[in-house]
């Protein structure tokens, strides 16, 4: 029974987690629109099984990206109360990962989509 009570508090524990980071995270919360906007397409232009998986692959690693600059962005200001230089460049780095995870995205995003919107607008 205490390792269900222990399950259950992870869960929740993640759970507050993940709504903190979208309640004070502005980009996160872009970026959950961006995904829904993406899924909808998906659904619209009926891409393949195998490409939703990587496209929902790729939502996970940027949400996940963000997500962790968000705890790395909280745990530098909460540890560092002055301007440092080494504060500045772990923030940096962690917002050149969601960055990079970010144009990643749209480049597979694009070539998944592409042959779709051709099709679409050609009329095959």
């Amino acid at each position: 029974m205490l390792y269900v009570s222990k399950l259950g508090l992870s869960f929740k524990y993640a759970f507050e987690g993940i709504y903190f980071a979208f309640r004070y995270n502005q980009n996160l919360r872009i970026h959950f629109l961006v995904a829904a906007l993406v899924i909808l397409a998906s659904l619209f232009f009926k891409i393949s099984g195998f490409e939703m998986g990587i496209l929902g692959v790729m939502i996970l690693l940027v949400l996940s990206a963000e997500m962790i600059n968000t705890a790395i962005e909280e745990m530098v200001n909460f540890v560092v109360t002055e301007h440092k230089r080494e504060a500045k460049i772990a923030k940096d780095v962690s917002a050149g990962m969601v960055l990079l995870t970010a144009i990643g995205s749209v480049i597979v995003g694009t070539l998944i989509f592409i042959p779709y919107i051709v099709k679409y607008f050609s009329g095959s």
